[in-house]
């Protein structure tokens, strides 16, 4: 039975991210295609794949790994910004991923592994550059993305997870809005989310002993060859606090970092994922200098 926070969060969320894209339509220049199945879970695991109608070779490819909490969303509410991503010149591919706290950690993970080995089997037909692959998330998706990013830069630390990694490289990355240290997730949200993604059970031992499971000890295990990094929030995130230390972890391992503060105090709606609201000027100012920031690391060919 879903708790009354899972409840809370899938109805209101859900609502809001209605209302923040009514009215907005597929544009004339995308082509896209739906619902595409990477794995055996249903529903969760599909994926879209848009780009440019007059594509006619694979493009360097954005995986977005979208936001929730672990325990909400889908492709569907974050469709129209994975469109605009697309516009600027990439394959863009939206994918779903099991939600706690019907399925829990690192089912995540392993989802985001299974799409990476489609988009590798299936590149050519989709227009995707499995040679120039970039991954994106926010709020738990920059989690996820940042620790599946620390999963294909250091074999040591995949070797801590039961799931197949494919043979990949992300050139770069975007970690948007998130909060990355376990440590904190789980102090910061007992009784929360964190319990249904992790488990009420494991989150009191953590608690307890003070000591997280090694496969959570993601900061330990980055390296210099974490991929090129652009750590982006807002003065309005609720998330703000951890994008500083997260910058200044990454440049210490030795991975190239940008750091994007976004907006005034101010500007209200300049806030968490503010970035996926296509109808905000900021927005578009972000996506350009993320965009940007991956044309940097595509490889010539």
């Amino acid at each position: 039975m879903l708790s009354l926070l899972v409840k809370n969060i899938r109805k209101n969320w859900a609502k809001a991210d209605a209302m923040r894209d009514k009215g907005l339509e597929t544009p004339e220049c995308i082509m896209r295609h739906n619902n595409l199945s990477y794995g055996p879970y249903g529903t969760e695991n599909l994926l879209d794949i848009y780009y440019k109608k007059d594509t006619t070779s694979p493009q360097p490819t954005i995986v977005n790994i979208h936001g929730g909490g672990w325990v909400y969303g889908s492709k569907e509410i974050y469709q129209f910004y994975c469109m605009e991503l697309a516009k600027r010149g990439f394959t863009v591919v939206n994918i779903n991923y099991r939600l706690a706290p019907e399925s829990k950690y690192p089912a995540p993970l392993e989802d985001i592994s299974r799409a990476l080995a489609f988009i590798t089997e299936n590149g050519t037909e989709y227009m995707i550059d499995t040679d120039n692959l970039f991954m994106l998330g926010d709020s738990a998706g920059a989690q996820l993305a940042f620790q599946y990013a620390v999963i294909c830069s250091n074999p040591e630390y995949a070797a801590l997870f039961d799931f197949t990694v494919p043979d990949i490289s992300l050139r770069a990355v975007a970690l948007n809005c998130g909060i990355y240290d376990f440590k904190h997730i789980i102090n910061r949200s007992y009784g929360s989310v964190c319990v249904e993604y992790i488990g009420r059970q494991k989150v009191k031992n953590i608690l307890r002993t003070k000591v997280l499971p090694e496969n959570m000890k993601t900061l330990d295990y980055v390296t210099a060859a974490f991929p090129p990094a652009f750590v982006m929030s807002s003065e309005n995130d609720s998330m703000l606090p951890h994008a500083r230390p997260m910058h200044d972890y990454l440049k210490t391992a030795g991975a190239e970092i940008e750091l994007h503060i976004y907006g005034t105090k101010e500007q209200k709606e300049i806030s968490h994922v503010f970035h996926v609201n296509c109808r905000l000027e900021e927005a578009a100012k972000c996506n350009d200098d993320e965009c940007n920031f991956f044309k940097k690391y595509i490889i010539s060919k």
